[in-house]
């Protein structure tokens, strides 16, 4: 943390929950922790360290009286222990004269450090400013056609970049109402939609299939919730003509990262996004409204690259963070001359659709040809009985990779296909380095807590194979 200039801390060091407060002049951790998480997480985490401090909050404090308590939410009443502080009793033992002493952010300040989602590495602290929050709940108003008479879910995890943007800042830019609940249920999920009239949300397909999978979706209504949006995982184009079928709507799809501070592409509320027709990928959207893009050679970032082809996407614009939280190297390598390298292998079309094919991570080189996860898992999400499909590349003594894929089967087809149905399906429909020689039948696909597949869990699974046709 910076040293006090005017009596305030300017910026705080954030990891992992981990927060570096300024307490009458002592520099000492502290954890911040709701109540009823202190004993399951912290406690254990802490041991029996005694310079670290700990604060636990209760949404009991703001929940105010005859309010209904949110499912799951237990306990009940606030949980006191033994050596820890209340953060409402902190509050109250401010002096008065200082309680009024307010520090009023600029635009250049810094907001939030958001850490990433750590799918392919450890997760690093993008450094979130005031005006790029700003700009882009800016985006999500304009692109969504979002008013005063629009609800907005909450079912992004608010410490996500999603949630922060998307959900939090656009509620206190617009002053609409935002609804929040406790760990995700899909009755309850359906019932808050209901019950408040809910219109618009963003959230990772993977709730949208948890949706789908209810045994009596059309039960609700949902006629208000319109504005549908989904980022932060790939879609595929059945997924959103299932949910079309369905509930009646459409789901428009959104392309961000931590490191954009949300929204880089959007699709326009009314408009169809295209599908890719050699790659299947359903587009992200029109670069958002004051950003720039541009296609890159995955290989040689200085090779021009023809509009239509693949290649890796670069981004500049007012919500491109300039740091990581104490990680100067990796921003240097991630930033160059003020533009962003993603890592993710895109394409853009001549009326600027955006299609995201897949990470430059998860490139698969298949004795000498180029396979890419999402191509094979947009054919695998084309078999009827596939709910998850996650693609990764093993070890191949003869091709050097190969393509091998994770499975979770729908209820109503477990234990009726085997992984040679999916390879065979596969291999009808796919170029011969492509389709699956691998195929892994497994409970479910592990994920963050925000719905991305965790392909590095994945690939420490790798040697655990169901081998199938070859």
């Amino acid at each position: 943390m910076d040293a006090q200039r005017g009596g305030r801390p300017v910026e705080s060091d954030v990891y992992g929950g981990r927060f570096e407060l300024l307490l009458e002049g002592l520099r000492r951790p502290v954890f911040f922790c709701q109540d009823d998480l202190y004993e399951e997480k912290v406690k254990a985490s802490i041991g029996k360290r005694k310079d670290v401090g700990v604060v636990v909050t209760s949404p009991l404090d703001l929940l105010g009286k005859n309010i209904e308590i949110p499912k799951h939410f237990k306990p009940e009443v606030k949980s006191a222990f033994p050596g820890t502080r209340d953060f409402v009793d902190l509050i109250k033992e401010i002096p008065d004269e200082k309680k009024h002493d307010r520090y009023k952010p600029g635009p250049e300040d810094l907001a939030y450090l958001v850490y990433t989602s750590g799918t392919t590495g450890p997760s690093k602290g993008g450094m979130i400013r005031h005006r790029y929050v700003v700009h882009n709940a800016t985006v999500f108003e304009k692109a969504c056609r979002l008013d005063r008479n629009d609800v907005i879910l909450g079912i992004a995890p608010l410490f996500h970049i999603t949630g922060i943007v998307a959900h939090v800042a656009i509620a206190f830019h617009m002053g609409i109402p935002f609804v929040l609940f406790g760990r995700f249920d899909v009755d309850e999920v359906l019932r808050l939609i209901e019950k408040h009239n809910v219109s618009f949300t963003v959230a990772a397909i993977t709730v949208y299939i948890a949706l789908l999978n209810h045994p009596d979706p059309e039960s609700f209504d949902l006629s208000r919730f319109k504005k549908v949006y989904s980022g932060g995982a790939p879609i595929s184009s059945s997924t959103v003509d299932r949910f079309r079928k369905t509930f009646g709507q459409t789901i428009y799809n959104v392309y961000g990262l931590t490191e954009s501070t949300s929204p880089a592409t959007i699709t326009p509320l009314g408009m169809e996004g295209p599908v890719d027709q050699e790659s299947g990928a359903l587009s992200v959207g029109l670069v958002a409204s004051g950003h720039a893009a541009w296609i890159v050679d995955v290989d040689d970032p200085e090779k021009e690259i023809k509009m239509g082809q693949a290649g890796e996407l670069v981004l500049q614009g007012p919500g491109i963070i300039d740091g990581y939280w104490e990680r100067s190297k990796e921003i240097a390598n991630a930033i160059k001359d003020n533009w962003f390298f993603t890592s993710d292998v895109a394409k853009i079309d001549e009326q600027g659709w955006c299609y995201i094919v897949d990470r430059k991570k998860d490139l698969i080189n298949a004795s000498g040809f180029k396979a890419w996860p999402r191509e094979v898992e947009d054919v695998l999400y084309r078999h009827p009985g596939v709910n998850e499909a996650a693609v990764i590349g093993v070890t191949d003594a003869y091709r050097g990779e190969t393509v091998k894929a994770f499975v979770y089967l729908t209820k109503d087809h477990r234990g009726e296909i085997t992984p040679d149905d999916l390879i065979t399906f596969c291999k009808k429909q796919m170029a011969a380095y492509k389709y699956p020689r691998i195929v892994e039948i497994i409970e479910e696909v592990p994920k963050t807590i925000t719905g991305k597949f965790l392909r590095r869990k994945l690939r420490e699974l790798k040697d655990s194979v169901t081998l199938g046709l070859t």
